[in-house]
């Protein structure tokens, strides 16, 4: 008898391994593929609609695969799912990539690809309740929490920026500069990137140590550090 509340309702074609089954948790998989592969693409992220789409396939039929080697032939492992997110760990490691102005990017897509292949192996499997709850939670952690994560970043004390000084004289002028508006330089990193730009370009991480100025936005003070004779450009990190 299934445990699945949807393969319970279903019937017990929907948790065996045959025609009906895999074609119904194919339709299943696209629709959570496209719903996802659709957001991803729509915010310009590396990975969209056909690369959500081809990797859920993938991984609900190697769920499917270990579903009928552990029923059928009495396999007591699910190798077909280990390698698969072995291999996807491996292809979203990859798709991390740090920018010429040393932001981090591709995070955020490549463990959306690495959960959505456990998602839809969870599927392969017959698990429906918990694979539907599993996107669920997915979608809403992506679109409903990007907001929140902002609103929590702009509130805080502390923020990266991206500078290009027209030279690297310019570089106390601003340090001095940005102590004297009551900002803390945490870190100074050069950038290598633009070696032969012709300037000299940092990673600078910022605390505001002084009460009036937190209440400001990190736009405000950026803005206010932009105005400065030595500073080409600046924007915030993040």
């Amino acid at each position: 008898m299934p445990t699945d509340i949807i393969a319970h309702w279903l019937g017990e074609w929907s948790s065996g391994v045959n025609i009906f089954s895999t074609a119904f948790k194919t339709v299943i998989v696209i629709l959570m593929a496209v719903i996802l592969g659709c957001e991803r693409a729509r915010n310009r992220h590396a990975a969209g609609l056909r690369t959500f789409i081809v990797l859920s396939i993938g991984s609900m039929f190697a769920g499917i695969a270990d579903l009928y080697f552990i029923t059928v032939l009495g396999v007591s492992f699910s190798f077909m799912s280990a390698a698969v997110f072995i291999g996807i760990s491996i292809i979203t490691a990859n798709t991390i990539v740090f920018s010429s102005k040393n932001q981090i990017m591709g995070l955020t897509t490549s463990i959306g690809v690495w959960s959505m292949s456990i998602i839809s192996a969870i599927l392969g499997f017959g698990l429906y309740v918990t694979a539907l709850i599993g996107f669920a939670a997915l979608m809403i952690g992506l679109l409903m929490f990007s907001g929140m994560e902002r609103y929590i970043k702009n509130k805080s004390n502390h923020f990266e920026i991206h500078l290009e000084l027209k030279s690297k004289n310019g570089l106390q002028e601003f340090i001095a500069s940005a102590r004297k508006f009551g900002l803390t330089v945490d870190n100074l990193e050069l950038n290598p990137a633009y070696a032969n730009s012709g300037l000299s370009v940092y990673t600078v991480k910022f605390t505001v140590v002084d009460k009036t100025l937190a209440k400001q936005s990190h736009s405000d003070i950026i803005e206010a550090l932009s105005v400065l004779d030595c500073v080409y450009f600046i924007e915030k990190i993040g």
